[in-house]
């Protein structure tokens, strides 16, 4: 198969048996048809539409040698910079058609993250995960299955480490290891999409000793597996969507968050890719952070045009557009989606190759791209709120505007330039306040992909300062012991570029043994 149509997707997910899926307090049975969860799996189904859609296929769509065939590129293995261009280039235009979070990116993170360390344990001379993961890429390709990837734990006391909380289960932990596979206890949190996905793959949260070694624990399970419970969490304005109505909840496109439980669910050994493998923790959870940070350049990139659109058509609206504090505004809500995005791209055309065919961001690239997203869409909210105007957090509903007795009245006191109508203004403002002041561009910008301080970490352990103030006492005339390369940037060697180099010597060391 290999490339799925949307409805396609929307069939396979429309029956769960095994599941427990709750939304405020209710379990639901078919989320296609829940109105609460509906506009998500729509979102999700954008990304399966992106490869059929003229304008975006050539960028969804991409040749896999895994498989031999086209597949999905929300399920490929970047294979060069230009891949990783072209991931943050397609989130940037799938967001402008969806307008929200579309979900499938943690997922693919996760994928490529696996792929990489399973590809580094086995030139360390453990080449059974690797054998193992390459037989689920495959799977995973050819029925173009929907990802969601669970990083985050309950985490519990955040000053304890996983072997030392009073709830064993803060963190998801190996309880019991059989021949056929093994059982797992614990929760996922904050995990976005996963009640419209068909397969989670979980990954370690952090680095972790040997004593935490029952937390050290990667796999793949589908969905609908007997113990697992998904608990919706609750958004922004989230109850308009049990409205019915068209306009205030923007009911077509939305995204979720959930909490997974993991009831003591077993997971065949073939799906098990990390098994208190702990001394590979601290690498597997930078190598996925750098890949989703430097994704946030593309996706609140493409939040970002929407919200310029929007304040732009509401200063046309009410006649201000060509006022020049309202061009500077505009102007700058530009310049800071725009320096997300270079980022993105600088992070992926910077890319390193880690080991043969294992292509990953530039890692200090992508945490300055997601740094720059924790502090820009608040501000280009800011700006939008500033010429929308109040009526952004008081305008009336769309049940207002059906009213007969009082639409006409709304019609004459809400419009403002002629050819814009009452409605026109209304349908505007609540776009931008779904889109402007939601989960996926407000809170989700500072804390999905770590918070501000994880970035910050990364820049002081990335960031060589000795050789920097080698340059400046050499500069200033000082006693300097700078010694110059042929490498540019200040920057040291994460710890996978370390764990590469080794297992490179440990190739080179077998080929010279044979």
């Amino acid at each position: 198969m290999g490339i799925r149509t949307g409805q396609e997707y929307l069939d396979s997910i429309k029956v769960r048996n095994k599941v427990e899926i709750y939304v405020m307090g209710k379990e639901v049975k078919d989320v296609t048809t829940n109105p609460f969860l509906k506009p998500s799996v729509l979102a999700f189904k954008a990304t399966f539409d992106s490869a059929w859609d003229e304008d975006t296929k050539d960028l969804a769509r991409v040749w896999s040698p895994f498989i031999n065939e086209e597949v999905n590129r929300f399920n490929h293995i970047h294979r060069s910079p230009e891949d990783l261009a072209a991931k943050v280039k397609l989130l940037r235009k799938i967001s402008h058609k969806v307008g929200a979070c579309f979900q499938r990116c943690v997922g693919y993170d996760a994928l490529n993250t696996l792929y990489i360390i399973t590809e580094l344990m086995a030139q360390h001379g453990k080449t059974e995960p690797k054998e193992k993961f390459i037989e689920y890429l495959k799977t995973v390709q050819k029925k173009d299955l929907a990802l969601a990837g669970a990083m985050t734990d309950a985490k519990g006391v955040r000053t304890l480490k996983p072997h030392e909380q009073p709830n064993k289960d803060a963190y998801v932990r190996i309880t019991e290891v059989t021949k056929d596979g093994i059982y797992v206890s614990g929760a996922k949190a904050n995990i976005t999409g996963v009640a419209a996905s068909e397969e989670i793959v979980v990954l370690p949260t952090r680095a972790m000793g040997p004593e935490d070694q029952d937390y050290a624990v990667a796999f793949s399970i589908p969905t609908d597996t007997e113990g697992i419970k998904i608990i919706v969490g609750r958004q922004l304005n989230d109850a308009r969507r049990l409205e019915g109505g068209e306009i205030d909840a923007l009911p077509y496109f939305y995204n979720h968050e959930g909490l997974i439980i993991f009831d003591n669910v077993f997971v065949p050994m073939e799906r098990v890719f990390l098994m208190r493998d702990w001394q590979y923790t601290s690498q597997l959870v930078e190598i996925f952070s750098a890949y989703h940070r430097q994704g946030y350049g593309g996706c609140k990139a493409g939040l970002g045009d929407v919200i310029i659109g929007a304040t732009y058509n509401l200063a046309k609206q009410i006649g201000v557009e060509k006022a020049p504090h309202v061009q500077d505004k505009i102007n700058e809500e530009i310049f800071l989606t725009e320096t997300m995005y270079a980022a993105g791209i600088a992070a992926s055309l910077n890319g390193i190759e880690v080991c043969p065919g294992c292509w990953w961001v530039n890692p200090m690239q992508a945490n300055v791209t997601k740094h720059l997203v924790t502090r820009f869409p608040s501000q280009i909210a800011q700006l939008a709120i500033d010429i929308a105007g109040g009526i952004l957090g008081t305008a009336p509903s769309e049940w207002d505007l059906k009213n007969p007795k009082i639409k006409e009245l709304l019609a004459k006191y809400l419009q403002g330039v002629e050819g814009y109508t009452a409605e026109d203004r209304i349908r505007m403002v609540r776009l931008l306040e779904n889109v402007a002041l939601g989960v996926a561009f407000q809170i989700e910008s500072v804390h999905g992909a770590g918070s501000p301080a994880a970035q910050r970490i990364m820049f002081s352990r990335l960031y060589n300062l000795s050789y920097a103030e080698e340059v400046a006492k050499r500069l200033a005339g000082m006693k300097s012991n700078v010694k110059f390369t042929k490498k540019v940037e200040p920057w040291k060697e994460s710890e996978t570029e370390k764990l590469a180099k080794e297992a490179e010597k440990n190739t080179e060391t077998a080929s010279g043994g044979k």
